[in-house]
């Protein structure tokens, strides 16, 4: 591919978001540096206008519009974050635009594209079919179709968060970085390399949906088949060509992350860095706390790409960070079916210091044997170290612990 995007370009675009962005802070976190043997940084795109980078890339490539095609209005498919971009800078525009989103799009995410103005159909069960009903609107319509990552423009747009990591660090020697269709890596890694091309640049994906870890490493365009993720917003099984050959070029390495890691990173954010994450924007520092890199005594910005996160998902990511890390523990245990007994037991986990969060106790179960009682618990303790104390004095205590 002829190179049709420099970093004239993404320069370009940082001057046209100057009024319409502000640059998000890149914090030092201690906590994650101690923890890791790295220099962390924390790039808090999460904080950005909409919760996320995309409205750097939306925002640029609808300006870059024709007057006639602003006039028509514009056409857009998202899995969310996407969608609240391409409403906010059509807003700011003063442009129509319709959104198309799968139709089990997080509900916080619908909203909030309808709230900043444009109008919103569900169509589809993936983003790939979102996405093709979408672009047939489109020429139906006579509509320009705004890309979520395979757009140069777009591109140039996210590119502009690699300028403000050299500015705020620029001793940076990694940079990690969300993968999804490719766009946000396409331009950061541009923009970096144009400037610093010592820099490493590092994607990381979901293990769910590798399909671009996978591309980069047979050298070919992939698609793929996704999973249920809760990073969902990096979920992408067609990225995009453009960014992909940018990819090849200006991208060190692609590797990827398991699911109970990245709840483990979204509630570590949330205790350390008090920052709400969501799946897809954590991945990047999940691949540094997981030890899926081997970088040490290294100066590294982990790109935190979204904070958009549903609420209900949250409580669940949240119990799957506690169990990840030992402190939450799950299991079943038979006592006697006698007044007592289930007293005894809780006064037993009470001196271990444990706090009981749930408690189901089973009379009727057929396989057990008469007069006795199953006994599901689950209980929140300080570590995993604790839970192995809490298990090892009930078993001293002959309650036989069946860990769940």
């Amino acid at each position: 591919m002829q190179e049709r995007i420099g970093l004239k370009e993404i320069q370009d675009a940082e001057k046209a978001l100057k009024d319409v962005i502000s640059p998000t802070p890149v914090k030092f976190s201690s906590a994650f540096s101690v923890m890791t043997g790295n220099s962390v940084y924390l790039k808090a795109e999460n904080l950005q206008k909409t919760g996320s980078f995309k409205v750097r890339g939306a925002f640029n490539k609808i300006q870059s519009l024709s007057a006639r095609e602003k006039e028509k209005g514009i056409v857009a498919a998202s899995a969310g974050n996407h969608a609240q971009g391409v409403a906010l800078a059509a807003a700011i525009l003063g442009i129509s635009a319709v959104v198309v989103m799968p139709q089990n799009a997080p509900l916080s995410k619908v909203s909030a594209a309808e709230n900043y103005g444009a109008k919103v159909v569900l169509s589809g069960k993936t983003y790939s079919q979102a996405e093709k009903f979408a672009v047939e609107m489109a020429v139906r319509e006579n509509k320009a179709f705004i890309h979520p990552f395979n757009d140069i423009m777009t591109i140039a747009g996210q590119g502009t968060i690699g300028l403000e990591i050299l500015r705020e660090v620029p001793e940076a020697e990694v940079i990690l970085v969300p993968v999804g269709g490719g766009g946000l890596i396409a331009g950061v890694g541009l923009a970096v390399k144009k400037m610093r091309p010592d820099i490493q640049v590092i994607g990381v994906q979901a293990s769910s949906c590798p399909v671009l870890c996978e591309s980069f490493r047979r050298g070919r365009l992939l698609s793929w088949n996704r999973e249920s993720t809760m990073a969902d917003g990096i979920a992408v099984e067609n990225p995009g060509n453009i960014p992909f050959e940018l990819i090849r070029r200006v991208v060190d390495n692609i590797i990827t992350v398991e699911e109970e890691d990245i709840a483990y990173t979204i509630l570590l954010l949330m205790e350390r860095a008090r920052l709400i994450v969501e799946g897809a924007g954590a991945v990047g520092l999940t691949a540094l706390i997981s030890g899926r890199t081997e970088f040490k005594n290294k100066k590294i910005v982990a790109i935190l790409s979204g904070g958009n996160i549903d609420v209900t998902l949250l409580a669940r990511i949240i119990d799957r960070g506690l169990a990840r890390s030992g402190r939450l523990i799950k299991f079943t245990l038979v006592i006697p079916d006698v007044p007592g007994s289930l007293k005894e037991l809780l006064e037993e986990i009470s001196s271990q210091g444990a706090n009981v969060l749930n408690i189901r106790h089973n009379r009727l179960n057929i396989e057990l044997p008469l007069n006795y009682a199953q006994v599901e618990m689950i209980l929140e303790t300080r570590d995993s170290k604790h839970s192995q104390e809490i298990t090892r004095a009930l078993k001293e205590k002959n309650y036989e612990c069946k860990n769940k």
